[in-house]
């Protein structure tokens, strides 16, 4: 037991040290090139923070077990939006958010999701072909992050350039932080279970909460060091950015793979609950162009009633 809690501690250590490093990056090559946080924490951050989905649903995929693909996708989409982007917008709502930023990957990001809810609900599954289309999405939406990055860094936030920042040093440390986070993720779920069982946690109660957030826990982190240091837009680009690849990657790659059958749970309830608080916390984004804590508290109070609702299921 005590090795289980030494190597719990240890996971905390390196997702802390991994998330406040990789913020400090992401905003030093934002100064550097001149590109709103935003942008960039929809960009490089979101990729590295959502790896740890990738990877769990990548080697499902390859040991035949592809569906967990469509609850990790949709659930962490749920918890990223209404419990993490929920409790930063509640404690530090962002202030002068860019709308060309925030407007074309919220159509994006909707049109994608409102597709595979329709084809989800009418075949049932997301199928190779689907997954090849999901990969190319995927390509076009990185081709719209390169196109429109000169267009988008005219409203860059305001403050001096640094003059001594490399960026392909701070991209290494960006990639590095992102395997500090992954490492230290899986370092803290998998203990945090044998704590649990241990301590005789219910089996449900276990998923619910260290397994279903496990892999949402880089986001976490990036979210709340992004408020601690005052970098708050960094968080948010993250996490619009983290749940577009939930869709295009998390899914499309062991859905080319192998194929994956979906739940009518997800068709019913993730898939339209994921729409709904992405509308929560983008319309008024995009109409006031900053965000406000009434929005935080309903998106937390989404998630509570979410949970209670799993909890009686």
């Amino acid at each position: 037991m005590i090795k289980i809690v030494i190597l719990f501690i240890t996971g905390l250590i390196l997702i802390c040290l991994g998330g406040d490093r990789l913020v400090d990056a992401a905003v030093a090559i934002a100064k550097k090139m001149g590109i709103p946080q935003i942008v960039v924490g929809a960009t490089i951050v979101s990729i590295g923070t959502t790896l740890p989905e990738v990877l769990v649903s990548t080697t499902a995929a390859f040991d035949g077990s592809a569906a967990i693909a469509t609850g990790n996708a949709f659930g962490s989409i749920i918890c990223n939006t209404s419990l993490i982007a929920g409790l930063t917008q509640t404690i530090r709502p962002s202030k002068k958010i860019g709308a060309a930023s925030i407007r074309w990957r919220s159509i994006f990001f909707f049109a994608v999701l409102l597709a595979m809810n329709i084809y989800a609900y009418l075949t049932e599954q997301f199928n190779r072909p689907a997954g090849i289309v999901l990969l190319l999405l995927f390509a076009v939406y990185a081709y719209l992050n390169i196109r429109r990055a000169g267009a988008e860094g005219e409203g860059a936030e305001e403050g001096a350039a640094e003059e001594n920042v490399v960026v392909w040093k701070q991209l290494l440390i960006l990639v590095v932080c992102a395997g500090l986070l992954y490492v230290g993720a899986n370092l803290l779920v998998d203990n945090g279970i044998l704590i649990a069982e241990a301590l005789g946690v219910p089996e449900r109660v276990i998923a619910v909460t260290f397994i279903a957030l496990g892999t949402s826990l880089p986001e976490f982190v990036t979210s709340v060091v992004s408020i601690i240091k005052g970098y708050g837009n960094v968080g948010l680009g993250n996490i619009i950015g983290a749940n577009i690849l939930n869709m295009l990657l998390v899914i499309g790659i062991p859905a080319a793979i192998a194929g994956i059958p979906v739940e009518q749970s997800a068709i019913r309830v993730d898939m339209p609950l994921a729409f709904c608080v992405m509308a929560v916390l983008l319309i008024p984004i995009l109409i006031r162009k900053k965000s406000s804590r009434i929005q935080g508290i309903l998106l937390l109070a989404i998630y509570v009633a979410y949970c209670a609702v799993s909890f009686a299921g």
